[in-house]
């Protein structure tokens, strides 16, 4: 292997040589041709690719130019070395590395990760780590830090772990769950778009696999760095205490989460009510389930609360659902005409169902007068249920108004006695 501070020396004495013209040459050749063909395939990419890998293949096609301009430069330093220095392209050649490594990895986490300031966080991270890692090998820093990291070690039994040793692990952790993220996120997009699986059944298998995945990632990762699982034990006892004690909450959350995915409670657009929350359930993840209300407010419910308390399923069989809209009316009211009025504004509701009909029950004489409630299915539920009871009662004031009937304030029936016998 060709040393840092001979292929410095060398280089410099190269810059004194004509024949560094050759070296120039076929950098820039290299660059040319790798630029035509990302062009090229550019092109291609904007005439046929469909707008669900529009963002995939533009990503790939960053990756064209450093990884051509690396393959055509290596080739030329294969033909040209038998006949003269290649110092240039020595240095050319991690520089161009580097470029593809950083395109490749920021390629990766833009299919995992969303765009956002997480994404430009990592790509940042991502860049400084590469080229730092390029300046040390060019300044001939990188076998002195390797000694010194693998002399930097502990023993855990009998297996030794060293600096070098961790941050290998790390290394290939790192790019092994970007593999498995990527290969989740596929997956889920696929299962995602199955419409003959039910929609709760697809949302457990993506979580699933995706845990699944990265728990294989990580299996896998660890013996190929040379790290015996079995170390792992007093880690695992560790976390499982720390479950048992300060986690359970989040525990008993997530596994919550995969019993209501297992026994479809409750799904995905189902109208439902948990203590003091009511509306449409939109949202399922592994920790909590989002509710959103008819004043669009969403409410973020965990998914313990949902285990473990009574859930009122509106549209559990059946979307159908009754609105009961109370009304009382005074006893000098004529009651047949009040209940037809009543019915007669629930049926001129464009959300009223014809079938079951709107009907009217006498619930019971009170003290101040009849009380009556009329009873309304829809079978929207999520739409809300307070406006339609606000046109229901609109239209009926003004039909009450208009025939007579009267709605009675609080009466109570004072009587004094003995107050004729003292002549009051």
């Amino acid at each position: 292997m060709t040393t840092i501070e001979p292929l410095l020396f060398s280089l410099w004495k190269d810059l004194h040589d004509i024949r560094i013209l050759w070296q120039v040459g076929v950098i820039a050749l290299s660059v040319l041709l790798a630029a035509s063909a990302s062009r090229l395939l550019a092109t291609r990419i904007r005439a046929a690719a469909s707008s669900r890998w529009e963002i995939s293949l533009g990503g790939l096609r960053r990756l064209v130019f450093p990884l051509a301009a690396l393959a055509l430069l290596l080739i030329a330093r294969g033909l040209l070395a038998p006949y003269q220095s290649v110092s240039l392209l020595n240095v050319a050649v991690p520089l161009l590395t580097a470029m593809a490594v950083i395109r490749i990895l920021a390629y990766m986490l833009q299919l995992v990760f969303a765009p956002g300031g997480v994404l430009s966080v990592f790509e940042r991270t991502i860049g400084w780590l590469v080229w730092i890692a390029v300046a040390l090998h060019i300044l001939g820093l990188t076998p002195g830090l390797i000694e010194y990291f693998d002399d930097v070690n502990f023993h855990i039994g009998k297996q030794r772990i060293s600096l070098l040793l961790i941050g290998q692990a790390m290394l290939w952790v790192v790019v092994t769950l970007l593999l498995a993220l990527w290969a989740g996120r596929v997956i889920e997009e696929r299962l995602m778009s199955a419409q003959g699986m039910d929609m709760t059944m697809r949302v457990m298998l993506t979580k699933v696999v995706r845990a699944v995945l990265v728990l294989c990632a990580i299996l896998v990762v660890l013996p190929a760095v040379g790290i015996d699982l079995t170390v792992l034990s007093v880690l695992g006892g560790a976390i499982g205490v720390g479950i048992g004690f300060g986690l359970q909450k989040i525990a008993s959350n997530y596994i919550s989460g995969f019993i209501i995915l297992m026994d479809r409670s409750v799904t995905i657009g189902n109208f439902i009510s948990i203590e003091k929350y009511s509306g449409q359930l939109t949202k399922m993840t592994a920790r909590y389930v989002v509710i959103r209300n008819a004043d669009n407010t969403e409410i973020i419910v965990p998914n313990e609360t949902v285990i473990t308390s009574s859930v009122v399923n509106h549209s559990y069989s059946d979307m159908s659902v009754r609105v009961a809209i109370p009304v009382q009316i005074s006893y000098r009211s004529d009651l047949d005409l009040a209940m037809r009025i009543l019915v007669e504004a629930a049926q001129a509701q464009p959300r009223a169902l014809k079938a079951p009909e709107p009907k009217v029950l006498i619930k019971e004489f009170a003290e101040s007068g009849i009380n009556l409630e009329l009873g309304v299915w829809v079978d929207d539920p999520e739409a809300g249920r307070a406006n339609l009871r606000s046109d229901i009662y609109h239209s009926m004031w003004r039909e009450f108004r208009t025939q007579g009937i009267e709605i009675p304030y609080p009466q109570r029936e004072v009587r004094l006695l003995g107050a004729a016998a003292h002549g009051t």
